[in-house]
């Protein structure tokens, strides 16, 4: 049949370009032919296609199957990806620095903003050369469940980190963006009554010591709150480990707590009313340059995308970047319209749109998306941003009642809402991720929270590390703080008063301000 219908077709390929359709004829039976031989071709291919989505997705999935395949050359290509991918990440970190300086600056009043740029300026200096010489080597290299003892001055490390096949260098200045995220985010609620000596002893303290080895708990390669839930490591029974994919509790919440502590020891700035002692007059002073703030925050968000997505460490996983990236962008669009209609309908302006805590909310989302990005789905990242919303403005007004002067709002925004991130992921992570890799996505293993049937087990888990490393994280900082501000001037933490209700902190520390008029 096949090679009569073939016969057949081949008169129709000599048929003249302008014949007319009526000079060539086809009797029934060959209309039948050709119409049985197109059916089967199309149900030929069909089954082939079908084949293909049967057997492909096997191969690919399963990471041992994988990684048999690869050739040396797939491998080395791979890694380039890889490292290419963890680069442009570390890059959109940094950039964050200017978000960071901007936005505190433009909180800060006018005669500490010099103060204010220097300080952040330098905190980025001292911390690459902290990280460099001690701090990368205390929380990734190898050592014991509590610190990492190898690497220093990144001597004898080997040619690539870990398993990731990104080469170790490329590692620590993603690392790097990543400390100096946390040693800007400390100087936060300390602003306008700080010392420029003092900022530079807790720094050192900060980079070098508080954030390496308290992040090598979960972040290292053995660290004993990553291993915990394994068997002969911390509450085998629990078989769940610490949890923080890009840094709400290992970035966000250490260095809000260094704040919290900070803003403690010094006490509020003086002159500062509190709104539960004067309702008409208390208050945070005002943002010397909202402009300046809001500039900040949209760069803060720009580099967040490196931020979050640049964690998996893995140009190759296409999908969890996308979703990180998504979800990263709705938790922080949800949590700016929470922190912007709540003082609106309940707050002491009713009736008034608050850009300050429209600015904190959209960054407490980014804070709180952190840990769950690559575990839920985008109506949990939108679920998480409401409620982070909420969390950065009660947080506030808890800060205003207890007194505690936070400038910028550092211990709302990074403190208490990297801690809401933190467990949000016990209760919406989506039960359809795993991990990521250097090939691709391996979900064999996914994550489910309670609201997805998965019990309390993974929300147990991220309460015991958020918790250990919060009060860890203050009793270490709140000791260091006391230290310092009992030193004599000028390396004593706080100002002396003449600073503060003279001419300022740019003038009495820095002899310039950053604008001709002072206020």
């Amino acid at each position: 049949m096949f090679s009569s219908t073939l016969s057949t077709l081949k008169q129709l390929g000599k048929r003249k370009p302008n014949a007319s359709p009526a000079t060539l004829t086809l009797s029934k039976a060959d209309r039948w032919r050709i119409g049985i031989t197109l059916f089967a071709g199309k149900i030929l291919g069909l089954l082939v296609v079908l084949a293909v989505m049967k057997v492909l997705p096997g191969i690919l999935a399963t990471p041992a199957k994988a990684a048999e395949t690869y050739s040396a050359h797939e491998t080395s290509i791979m890694n380039s990806i890889n490292t290419v991918w963890t680069l442009v990440a570390a890059f959109l970190v940094f950039g964050m620095q200017a978000g960071f300086v901007m936005l505190e600056a433009g909180f800060a009043r006018t005669k500490e903003t010099v103060n204010v740029l220097l300080e952040c300026i330098f905190d980025t200096a001292i911390c690459g050369i902290l990280f460099w010489a001690i701090g990368y080597a205390f929380m990734f290299s190898h050592g014991n469940g509590f610190i990492g003892k190898n690497w220093f001055f990144l001597s004898g490390v080997p040619a690539t980190y870990e398993t990731t096949g990104v080469p170790i260098l490329a590692h620590w200045i993603f690392q790097f963006a990543f400390a100096d995220t946390t040693s800007t985010i400390t100087s936060g609620a300390m602003i306008g009554r700080t010392s420029f000596r003092g900022d530079i002893l807790y720094s050192i303290g900060v980079t070098g010591f508080i954030y390496p080895i308290i992040g090598h708990w979960a972040w290292g390669p053995d660290g004993w709150l990553a291993m915990m839930g394994s068997t002969g490591n911390f509450l085998p029974s629990l078989g769940q480990g610490f949890r923080d994919f890009a840094g709400s509790t290992v970035v966000h919440t250490i260095g809000g707590v260094i704040s919290l502590a900070g803003a403690l020891v010094l006490g509020p700035r003086i002159g500062r009313i509190f709104k539960r002692d004067d309702k008409e007059k208390g208050g945070l002073p005002p943002a010397h340059s909202l402009p300046l703030a809001a500039v900040g925050a949209f760069i803060l968000w720009f580099g967040w995308y490196g931020f979050n997505p640049g964690s998996t460490l893995s140009g190759m996983d296409a999908d969890g970047i996308g979703r990180i990236a998504t979800n990263t962008t709705l938790a922080a669009c949800a949590g700016s319209l929470t922190a912007m209609l709540l003082p609106l309908y309940f707050g002491p302006n009713k009736g008034k749109y608050d850009l300050p805590f429209t600015i904190n909310g959209l960054l407490a989302g980014l804070v709180a998306i952190t840990c769950p990005c690559y575990w839920v789905s985008p109506l949990g990242a939108i679920f998480i941003g409401l409620i982070a919303g909420a969390v950065v403005y009660y947080g506030t007004l808890l800060l205003e009642q207890l007194r505690i002067d936070d400038p910028v709002g550092a211990v709302p925004v990074h403190g208490i809402a990297g801690i809401w991130g933190t467990l949000s992921l016990g209760l919406f992570a989506c039960g359809k991720y795993g991990a990521t890799g250097p090939t691709g996505a391996d979900n064999s293993a996914p994550v489910k929270g309670l609201f997805y049937g998965g019990g309390w087990d993974v929300f147990k888990a991220q309460l015991i590390g958020s918790a250990v490393i919060t009060i860890a994280t203050f009793l270490v900082a709140i000791v260091l703080m006391l230290i310092v501000n009992k030193l004599p001037y000028p390396w004593k933490l706080r100002v002396e008063p003449e600073a503060e209700t003279g001419p300022g902190l740019d003038l009495f520390e820095h002899g310039s301000s950053a604008y001709h008029v002072q206020d």
